[in-house]
């Protein structure tokens, strides 16, 4: 049987954005290779002509989460949008509970921090093109320098979102998503 040219590019597209989503809701580890093949309308067997291991497709899942979040970022900014509204963007509700589509750090970094070093590479370098392109929004500052700025809001506002969906209680998850938006307000304007 022949395909259309373009179809086994698409077809490992749709696993990977299948597994991304996946990773980001359930956890890499709790996710299985039979239900992201499953939800991709796919068989088990069609996952090795793709990919060689699930920690492969990992890693690609990662990889493409932090470039469609960087994407979305440089969007941001040709609409002249501002670091408060980055930052708001980052941190409220609709994110807290959106996680299959949210922030892959927000969601897996406890996971990224077990993988194999060539992942946790690939990360960092999706992170170091996320975090330059966040600093493209900060004002200029005589205290530091934009990309440490940068990477400390990042880092704030991961870790804000990471303790706002540990808790059960959504008035104290808003209070807490607030209480990061005005820290890293104060880290963006030092």
């Amino acid at each position: 049987m022949r395909f259309e040219k373009g179809h086994k590019e698409n077809t490992r597209r749709r696993i990977i954005d299948v597994a991304s989503k996946r990773f980001r809701k359930e956890g890499a580890a709790a996710s299985g290779l039979a239900g992201i093949m499953s939800e991709a309308g796919l068989t088990n067997g069609a996952f090795y002509p793709h990919f060689e291991s699930k920690e492969a497709l990992v890693r690609e899942a990662i990889v493409s989460a932090l470039t469609d979040q960087r994407a979305s970022l440089e969007r941001a900014g040709a609409a002249e949008v501002g670091i408060e509204d980055v930052i708001r963007d980052y941190l409220n509700v609709a994110h807290l509970h959106g996680t299959e589509d949210g922030c892959p750090s927000a969601a897996l970094l406890p996971e990224i921090g077990r993988q194999p070093d060539s992942t946790r590479k690939a990360y960092e370098v999706g992170l170091g093109n996320y975090v330059e392109t966040l600093a493209s929004y900060l004002p200029p500052s005589s205290s530091s320098s934009s990309p440490e700025r940068a990477m400390a809001i990042f880092s704030l506002m991961v870790g804000t979102l990471q303790i706002a969906r540990a808790v059960s209680d959504e008035i104290l998850a808003a209070q807490i998503l607030e209480g990061g938006v005005q820290a890293a307000l104060l880290l963006a304007n030092t």
